[in-house]
């Protein structure tokens, strides 16, 4: 039995952090097709590009708080996981962090993907990492994916 099961709930999850953070590994990736195409052109998305997108999650995410759920959303400013947080107050974040240029590479190694490299810098200037009164866990992305997920595992089994 997994450490993941033997607890009797699991909350909802956002995995979150910058493109190339390691996160679609981990999770389910949500997006609308609009925004896709903005960031594949090149362009940053803005904060009413991502109020619907977030809503769709808040709502997905706010309709499975007894049988746990898992996201991976960028969820990079407060304010955004303060609007998933509205819809799922359970929700809890796991934050895979680590060094731009290893993203970067990351990002521009990725065949067909609609995120270019050109945007990384501007993921990292957005991010807010997690505050010390939102309930989650910074791990660093260079762990392997085993690693990460035996360390989101174990915080997990020790929430209450």
């Amino acid at each position: 039995m997994s450490v993941i099961q033997s607890r009797h709930r699991v909350p909802p999850i956002v995995v979150m952090g910058v493109a190339g953070a390691g996160k679609t590994d981990i999770g389910a990736m949500l997006a609308q097709q609009a925004n896709i195409d903005k960031m594949a052109s090149g362009h940053s998305l803005s904060d009413d590009d991502r109020h619907p997108w977030l809503a769709n999650i808040a709502t997905w995410l706010g309709e499975r708080t007894d049988g746990g759920a898992v996201v991976a959303c960028s969820a990079l400013k407060r304010i955004y996981r303060d609007q998933l947080r509205r819809a799922c107050p359970d929700l809890v974040f796991v934050h895979l962090a680590g060094d731009r240029e290893v993203v970067t590479e990351r990002v521009k190694a990725r065949a067909g993907h609609f995120m270019p490299a050109s945007l990384v810098d501007s993921q990292y200037a957005t991010l807010e990492p997690l505050a010390a009164d939102e309930v989650g866990i910074t791990l660093n992305f260079n762990a392997t994916r085993e690693e990460l997920t035996d360390e989101t595992a174990t915080w997990l089994a020790n929430l209450d």
